[in-house]
């Protein structure tokens, strides 16, 4: 009787498991992490108010968690922070924008949107989602633009590539 199958095949499993167990491992290592940060922002920011970095790390957290009216309240505080920078906020507007997208408001995003991109007019970031935002509400043309103009700033974008694309075919009768 052959023994190698046996061998091979509890061979293929103990790999198999050890891959599956790193993954699980990882996946708990990484979650602690959000977590710990979690406890000790919350903790802090309970205490005594914070700068706009802790107040945007701990709504970027709740973003993660889709607690998306804590996150708007922390974004919101982080952009009425004394210590914020004008260059820091266009990741906050965008941000916060997201976290409005993500509840179907829109036109608020769109807002948030443009807010950071009049600080930051090549914000690539800011300028697909706005281009998402637009193709939400169904405004086609304004979605195009802003993909256009990400293309213009950054030609070998693959979202905005793609997107552009898929307009460009929707809207556009082909000869």
């Amino acid at each position: 009787m052959d023994t190698s199958f046996p061998i091979v095949y509890v061979s293929l499993l103990l790999v198999l498991l050890s891959l599956a167990s790193w993954a699980v491992l990882r996946q708990i290592l990484k979650t602690r992490k959000v977590e710990l940060a979690l406890a000790k922002l919350q903790s802090k920011l309970s205490k005594e108010a914070g700068i706009a970095q802790e107040y945007y790390e701990l709504g970027s957290i709740y973003l993660d968690k889709k607690i998306y009216s804590q996150a708007i309240m922390l974004f919101q505080k982080a952009l009425k922070a004394d210590n914020l920078e004008e260059t820091e906020s266009p990741p906050i507007y965008n941000a916060l924008g997201f976290a409005y997208f993500s509840q179907e408001q829109y036109d608020l995003a769109i807002r948030q949107y443009k807010d950071a991109l009049k600080i930051e007019p090549n914000y690539v970031t800011a300028l697909n989602n706005l281009g998402h935002a637009y193709e939400r509400k169904q405004l086609a043309a304004q979605a195009l633009e802003a993909y256009e103009q990400v293309l213009d700033v950054e030609p070998k974008n693959a979202t905005a590539s793609r997107r552009a694309e898929s307009l460009r075919k929707r809207f556009v009768p082909s000869t």
